[in-house]
């Protein structure tokens, strides 16, 4: 049995009606996009610092896998973060998102687009600011922006520094390990 995100399909409608309605009353795209990051990072954040971090390093009761189903192990954050992209995706047309990397523990989380290749080596150069562009996939236009992905707790550095598949090894805290792309459809 596949494990889901606690995101219930009302939620999720409830957050592409504000995203579409968002739009339509004029908030500017970037706006829009920033809002979502918001939450989504909020999200991230607390899975993180709250679960992964203080069960696995803190108090080492649990560890943290790719594997985590057949390891009795908590999802990884990268995992969770993806599958609430996946839910959004079965639920949603009025936005997508992803977490993706220029050195990419799994490679299906490379960059697939020029944009994302460039909104990535843009937030890895500036780590405290954002990319905003367009783009057109599969004959539609989006507004797409790409935030910057810290490692923010010992569990994160841990975890990337250490996997096997992993092209980079020295990541610290506060290193910026890939970026999250947002994308909203422009009618």
């Amino acid at each position: 049995m596949k494990f889901r995100t606690l995101r219930t399909a009302a939620a999720l409608a409830v957050a592409a009606g504000i995203v579409m309605d968002a739009v339509a009353q004029g908030i500017p795209y970037p706006q829009v996009a920033d809002m979502l990051y918001r939450v989504m990072s909020a999200d991230r954040e607390v899975y993180t610092r709250m679960v992964v971090q203080r069960l696995t390093v803190d108090e080492e009761i649990l560890t943290a896998s790719e594997h985590f189903e057949d390891e009795a192990a908590l999802p990884l954050p990268a995992q969770m973060f993806r599958f609430g992209a996946e839910t959004v995706m079965d639920n949603s047309e009025d936005f997508s998102y992803a977490l993706l990397s220029l050195d990419p523990i799994n490679r299906n989380n490379g960059p697939a687009t020029e944009l994302e290749q460039a909104g990535l080596e843009f937030v890895a150069d500036n780590p405290d600011e954002n990319f905003y562009g367009e783009e057109e996939l599969g004959g539609e236009r989006y507004f797409a922006a790409v935030y910057p992905d810290r490692a923010i707790v010992e569990a994160c550095v841990n975890c990337h520094n250490n996997h096997r598949d992993s092209p980079r090894t020295d990541l610290a805290v506060g290193d910026v390990m890939g970026g999250v792309v947002i994308r909203i459809p422009i009618d």
